[in-house]
């Protein structure tokens, strides 16, 4: 499948697709009960998304569109943690035995698409994320449907979609809640917000590190600080002293690009 850049006009579509949203009233209940499903596994979303630097919402609306928000399947495709994967991906998790917890496949599955902290977390790259999870097989070739994985029961969609894999039914129409809805609905309520669009990162991926308010004793966990409060001054409207110590501002910079601070932070 040929690439997909996420270019400035991609942004925009995204951005004002999002902004233009709307949920039909003979969907509203379903897309309520799909939002508090969310809600009811957030602490549970939360403790894997937190050291993955990779917002919690991310994670459950692709476990709720990839298996219902089925604990005893795999975040990749759906299937059973009882085995490694059948479907595309095949063979996942590679490491460990089955039955799998859903963490550690989830892990698998958000490593294989290189989700994490220096992900662009802003709104039109998280809907970037979130089409490019599930394939952009739509945008090829189908363009005339915007992806029901993203908009499903909104008035974005009407019908049009992959009834299987490769197998494409123009009057077929998906039931699902789309990904982009749940976070609309989330978003409506308060409930999340999204990061200002980041400038490039830079080429090192920084592990967040547990927070604490005097240097680390290690030169190598000093320099992992370091790298953090680099990256994360790459980030519109963040201002970081870089000084090696994953203080209060640090972990404050951090919640404000990721949804969670720092591991060990007493106000998580």
């Amino acid at each position: 499948m040929a690439p997909i850049s996420l270019t400035q006009a991609l942004r925009h579509e995204y951005v004002d697709l999002f902004n233009s949203c709307a949920i039909p009233e003979k969907h509203a209940p379903q897309v309520e009960k799909a939002v508090a499903g969310l809600l009811t596994h957030q602490a549970r979303y939360q403790a894997l998304a937190g050291p993955l630097g990779i917002p919690w919402q991310v994670i459950a609306v692709i476990h709720a569109m990839e298996s219902s928000q089925n604990f005893s399947k795999h975040l990749h495709n759906g299937d059973p943690l009882t085995a490694r994967t059948v479907r595309e991906p095949a063979g996942r998790p590679k490491t460990g035995q089955p039955p799998f917890t859903w963490e550690h496949s989830a892990t698998d599955a958000l490593a294989i698409k290189k989700l994490g902290p220096t992900t662009d977390w802003s709104l039109a790259g998280t809907l970037y994320q979130l089409e490019r999870y599930n394939g952009f097989g739509y945008r090829l070739y189908h363009p005339h449907v915007l992806s029901p994985y993203l908009w499903g029961l909104s008035t974005h969609y009407i019908c049009g979609k992959y009834t299987e894999d490769s197998t494409w039914s123009d009057t077929a129409v998906s039931k699902q809640c789309g990904a982009a809805v749940m976070l609309r609905r989330l978003a409506e309520k308060g409930l999340i917000s999204f990061v200002s669009a980041p400038s490039p990162a830079p080429t090192a991926t920084p592990l967040a590190p547990s927070h604490a308010t005097t240097p680390p004793d290690s030169s190598e966990e000093q320099e992992r600080v370091t790298a953090l409060q680099i990256w994360l001054n790459t980030f519109p409207d963040i201002f970081v002293k870089v000084d090696g110590i994953p203080g209060d501002l640090t972990s404050a910079a951090y919640r404000k690009v990721t949804g969670f601070y720092l591991p060990g932070d007493p106000r998580a």
